[in-house]
């Protein structure tokens, strides 16, 4: 392999941090710097959450919703980021949060952080491409005549999720030119619908961005229960929130990344302040458009779709539509990425049913291929058998999907403090070449944790407070199971003499898939 500015020397270190760490390089280093962030800024894809979950702004506290709300909820997500970068610089390994959680802590640490950071993996990729159906629904459903029964959204679903897990299957090459060209999209996307919201805006009350009103309840098309002033404020940092996460796919993608140790961290936190700032941009302009608030509460979910109906000629419309419905498939080609990393890195140490085939390396594409198709069909069948379940009332689906984005914010808090009681120790000696000092970890690390306990009180208010039960319900079955059964049996990463011990397997390895970077 030559990439451009990666000399053998780069390689030869990159590859010898990873045999530090007792592992093999394994999976193929392609990724540039700017393809680990457009991993990540892929999987944020502010045109897939930004667009999809509008109405927690336009149906909650309205403009200011967005004027302010979207910025405050990013600085939480990025809180995460900043804090984590610090981390992944000196721990640069696929499945970094697994593995973080285990050095920094304990062998038990880092398999409740693995199975929050998997579980959330596997089901945000079904809610992603859920979320891409009802957008392809809403944008070009009438004109098909295709209807958004359960039936063909799974077909839908089979479809898209097969073809985001063949594409991973056929090597990591492929797979970044496509979310390389997914990064510039999302870019344009977000210009083209700024563009196109401002020049058929009936005017640019700029006032509205910073205009409060409740329009929980009725008035808000029942997107939340009738609630408090500050409550439907804080209810709406869940589109900034939800949205903006997904960047510790960089993490994941590390042994694929060149120079890891200062690229991964970059793209960490660049992806957050890209999206960020992108998404303010279309975002923003989107409430300038829209003809009135009040109407445009009352639209629900269907907010996006109903004001550019109502703006926005038929030509552009479907041309704006046709680079969303793109963007959101790639971002379901990136999360099938980050998902089987984790998979496979976890599988390695042993810590999955089937570990040893999951933690495969196809010779040929130098891609986990099992991990892969495991994390795929898994996200299907989660979408299929949770749709058709209802808890009072209420779709599993719905339950389950509220409290993922819990799951994957503790994984990233658990690794955090755990680095906030080891920075120093043997543990974590010395910062990677990405290093803004340890007072400013401390500061993050410290914001992360405040972050989390807004994410989750807020996460677990009604309509989803099932989250609140299916979370501690998570912790009393995952604390039976370590307890049980995995606590003699998991061993975790390899440390010490163990690392040492693995040279020979190491080599190996390397040679059965073809590597020659010693």
């Amino acid at each position: 392999m030559t990439t451009p500015g990666y000399t053998e020397s780069d390689k030869a270190e990159d590859v010898k941090h990873l045999h530090s760490m007792g592992y093999a390089q394994e999976l193929e280093r392609r990724l540039s710097r700017f393809s680990n962030f457009a991993v990540s800024f892929s999987i944020i894809c502010i045109l897939s959450g930004g667009i999809n979950s509008l109405a927690q702004a336009t149906s909650g506290a309205g403009g200011i919703g967005i004027g302010i709300g979207w910025l405050v909820g990013c600085f939480v997500s990025l809180t995460f980021a900043v804090a984590m970068s610090q981390i992944s610089s000196a721990y640069p390994t696929a499945g970094g949060l697994y593995h973080w959680g285990s050095i920094l802590g304990n062998r038990g640490t880092g398999w409740v952080t693995a199975w929050l950071n998997l579980l959330g993996l596997i089901t945000v990729l079904g809610a992603i491409n859920v979320g891409t159906w009802t957008f392809f629904i809403g944008a070009f459903g009438p004109a098909l005549h295709i209807d958004g029964s359960l039936t063909n959204q799974m077909i839908f679903l089979v479809i898209i999720t097969g073809a985001q897990a063949l594409i991973n299957h056929l090597g990591i090459k492929l797979t970044a030119k496509l979310t390389d060209f997914s990064g510039y999209l999302i870019f344009f996307g977000s210009i083209l619908i700024a563009v196109v919201c401002m020049a058929f805006a009936q005017s640019w009350d700029f006032g509205r961005l910073f205009t409060f009103h409740n329009y929980s309840g009725d008035a808000g098309g029942g997107v939340w229960p009738s609630v408090s002033n500050g409550w439907v404020f804080a209810l709406g940092l869940l589109l900034p929130i939800y949205t903006i996460t997904g960047y510790d796919a960089s993490a994941h993608t590390s042994e694929e990344t060149i120079k890891a140790a200062s690229s991964v961290p970059r793209a960490m936190v660049m992806s957050v302040i890209w999206s960020a700032l992108f998404g303010y941009l279309f975002l923003a302009a989107f409430v300038l458009m829209i003809p009135n608030m009040d109407d445009a509460a009352k639209q629900g979910w269907n907010v996006f779709f109903w004001a550019f109906d109502q703006r926005v000629p038929s030509g552009i419309k479907e041309f704006v539509y046709l680079v969303v419905f793109i963007s959101q498939l790639l971002c379901g080609l990136a999360t099938v990425t980050s998902a089987s990393r984790m998979i496979f890195a976890f599988s390695r140490d042993g810590g999955l049913p089937g570990s040893a085939a999951l933690a495969k390396v196809s010779p040929t594409y130098r891609t986990p291929v099992a991990a892969i198709w495991t994390a795929s069909i898994l996200s299907v069948l989660f979408v299929w058998g949770s749709s058709v379940v209802s808890v009072a009332g209420t779709s599993a689906y719905t339950i389950v999907v509220s409290c993922t984005v819990i799951f994957l914010f503790l994984s990233f808090t658990v690794p955090i403090v755990l680095g906030m009681m080891a920075w120093g120790t043997p543990k974590w000696d010395k910062m990677g070449p990405w290093n803004m000092g340890r007072g400013i970890f401390m500061l993050f690390a410290f914001l992360s944790i405040v972050s989390m306990i807004l994410i989750f009180v807020i996460g677990i208010q009604p309509p989803n407070d099932w989250a609140l039960y299916i979370t501690v319900g998570f912790f009393i079955l995952t604390a039976i199971v370590w307890f049980a059964f995995e606590r003699n049996r998991f061993q975790g990463p390899p440390l010490g003499d163990i690392i040492a011990a693995r040279q020979a397997a190491i080599k190996a390895a390397e040679q059965a898939v073809g590597e020659t970077g010693h």
